[in-house]
């Protein structure tokens, strides 16, 4: 099961200090520390209506510093330090020692927790909608500038006859994060039908270590990183590297960019054909190749093998003059292991299909002359 502490009490010593701050000895430590007690409660008790927030306690031998925290400082003081002056007077008969009295505004009470859980008591106490109370009190802390809020009201909530939790949360509220601002306050509203509590828990930022240069200094709360990435800006710290990593796939960790090779539409397992004509063998590699080239496909005329030729050359398969001349752009560009040199010695006459095929009027009369003498010869025999 999860053990509730409070927060404050968790982070005292590491981001936030005691309340009350004075040292004695084991005779005298109950006594200071009723006395500690009774004096909240007396301020407690006649400032209700003030909007008291904390109160810190020092202490010497013969005088005692209390520091109030009000969102109302003008009724604390009251007019012309009236009110002030009583209080002092009151406070000096209960502990019978000097007491300096020091009131402290708070500039925004909607970042306050203990103002927060306040205003909405008074809001449930007046027979208002809890959830309108808490709605309204958790958009105006996130307005604030609040990295997060969470709001739970447990008990006779709307007056129903068994009690109930309900609860609201806006932004992060991490209560393991040490370092995590998290302000906490909590409050009963009496109301006809019985008491409902209210606690509030305000997470107000992060404070960081001095000489922490992790986060920039400009912004310190907790989201904000969050919050530049889904804008799109720029990021710091272990999110940086890792967005930065995101889009460079094809970049192999700065190696350079990987270029990917080309194939022909119908390269594949088969040996099929490239773009400038179509084997017909199953060769061992992808693609048509230059003349003298292993393995089949459309060569250009003089190289060994099957496969069709221009008009002239020797092998079966020969086209009559005026076919169509293979294309110069119809063999793929081989791979280098298989370059061979059988290859590199057969690819040096390139131009002679080329000078082949430069007189077509010659190709075009040549196979014509023996079908006219053929019948001459005949006729002559017999």
């Amino acid at each position: 099961m999860g053990q509730k502490i409070h927060p404050g009490g968790m982070r005292v010593g590491v981001i936030h200090d005691w309340k009350s701050n004075w040292y004695t000895g084991k005779k005298e430590f109950p006594e200071y520390l009723l006395e500690d007690v009774k004096i909240r409660e007396h301020i407690y008790r006649k400032l209700s209506h003030a909007g008291l927030s904390d109160i810190l306690i020092r202490k010497d031998k013969q005088r005692i510093t209390v520091d109030i925290y009000t969102a109302r400082p003008g009724i604390v003081i009251g007019k012309s330090g009236v009110e002030v002056d009583a209080l002092r007077k009151e406070l000096h008969a209960i502990t019978q020692k000097n007491v300096h009295i020091n009131i402290n505004e708070i500039k925004r009470p909607e970042l306050d927790a203990k103002l927060v859980a306040q205003s909405i008591a008074e809001q449930l106490s007046n027979r208002v909608a809890f959830r309108r109370a808490m709605k309204r009190a958790l958009a105006s802390a996130i307005r604030s500038g609040a990295a997060g809020v969470k709001i739970s009201c447990s008990g006779r909530l709307g007056g129903g006859e068994m009690s109930r939790r309900e609860t609201y949360n806006e932004g992060r509220v991490p209560l393991h994060t040490i370092r995590a601002d998290i302000d906490y306050g909590f409050v009963e509203a009496k109301t006809t039908y019985g008491r409902i509590g209210v606690k509030v828990w305000i997470n107000k930022g992060e404070i960081m270590p001095e000489g922490f240069e992790g986060v920039s200094t400009g912004d310190q709360r907790l989201g904000d990183q969050d919050a530049r990435r889904r804008r799109g800006g720029a990021t710091e710290g272990l999110g940086a590297s890792r967005e930065s990593g995101r889009g460079r796939g094809p970049d192999r960790e700065g190696l350079g960019p990987v270029r990917q090779r080309r194939r022909g539409p119908g390269g594949g397992q088969g040996g099929g054909g490239g773009r400038g004509g179509s084997g017909r063998g199953r060769g061992p590699g992808t693609g048509a190749r230059p003349a003298g080239g292993p393995g089949a496909g459309a060569r250009p005329a003089g190289g060994p093998g099957a496969g069709a030729r221009p008009a002239g050359g020797p092998g079966s398969g020969a086209r009559p003059a005026g076919g169509r001349p293979p294309r110069g752009r119809g063999a793929g560009a081989p791979k280098p292991e298989e370059t061979t040199k059988e290859q590199t010695a057969a690819e040096t006459p390139v131009t002679e299909p080329v000078v082949e095929e430069t007189p077509p009027a010659a190709e075009a009369t040549a196979p014509e002359a023996p079908e006219q003498t053929a019948p001459e010869q005949t006729e002559g025999e017999s």
